[in-house]
């Protein structure tokens, strides 16, 4: 196995990375928006989920963009996972060009581009733009978090800080951001353990933005999905107060030996304080 080594990019560099990064999640989507949802090609991947014209049109200026702007730190995308050589270190990207394709492919506008970066094993700055709602949310953990609105050209762009929200505590309703593709029982059970929750069922990434930005109280996902999928929804979460665990309150962590970049589960908490 071999260890990828890297520069470790802290806060401050970090922030200066943020415009540029943003500019380069704006041009993927706008490559996404340019694909004929009627007319495009689907194929599927080797583990049965779709892949679409627009899937790689969006990994293709994403790398492009990324090797120009950090030419010395690794990318992991979800549709170039061949190229991975894990265990990452120090600092990588985590890339999902287009999560959500389902969605796309459906007809719905509830899919994302997501960016993270990963220093030491935590997602520090994250970037998730839904190109078909004019949305960004972004956050540096330690900084703040914010959403976006933005032009389908991405020329204009009005942000606004966004922060979770407390939980309403005993007897208040729990708002649950949920999927509407995928679900378990795991998770079933763990929603019904909270009487009264109020189900939101959106697609992709969407459901952290809801998260930081206090339309939502939780985000359970009990069984396993992929550390592209996550990350950038982590960064922005935590930037904006909330907090990701396992079941059992332990923290995520990113770029490890595990076999094909799974994180087994997680929620996401708008309200720390009643996390675990």
């Amino acid at each position: 196995m071999t260890e990828i080594s890297s520069p470790a990019i802290d806060r401050d560099a970090a922030a200066l990375l943020m415009e540029p990064l943003t500019d380069i999640v704006v041009q993927a989507g706008a490559a996404i928006l340019a694909v004929s949802r009627s007319t495009m090609q689907v194929t599927d991947k080797s583990d049965g989920s779709p892949v679409t014209e627009a899937d790689m049109a969006a990994h293709s200026i994403i790398s492009e963009g990324l090797s120009k702007l950090v030419p010395n730190v690794p990318t992991l995308s979800e549709e170039r996972t061949d190229l991975a050589a894990h265990p990452y270190r120090n600092s990588f990207f985590l890339v999902d060009p287009l999560d959500g394709t389902k969605e796309f492919v459906a007809g719905r506008d509830e899919y994302t581009v997501n960016v993270a970066l990963i220093t030491h094993g935590q997602p520090l700055l994250g970037i998730i733009a839904a190109p078909a709602l004019g949305l960004i949310w972004r956050g540096l953990v330690g900084r703040g978090a914010e959403r976006l609105l933005v032009t389908k050209d991405g020329k204009a762009r009005a942000g606004q800080p966004i922060h979770t929200r407390r939980h309403p505590g005993p007897g208040g309703a729990w708002i649950v951001a949920v999927s509407r593709s995928h679900g378990d029982k795991r998770t079933e059970a763990f929603i019904a353990d909270r009487p009264g929750a109020i189900r939101q069922a959106l697609g992709s990434a969407v459901k952290f933005g809801r998260i930081a930005e206090g339309g939502a109280d939780i985000y359970p996902r009990l069984s396993p999905t992929s550390e592209w999928d996550v990350a950038a929804g982590h960064a922005i979460v935590t930037a904006a107060g909330g907090k990701i665990t396992d079941s059992r309150g332990a923290a995520l962590c990113f770029g490890e030996a595990r076999e094909d970049f799974l994180v087994p589960e997680f929620i996401a908490w708008g309200d720390p304080n009643v996390a675990g």
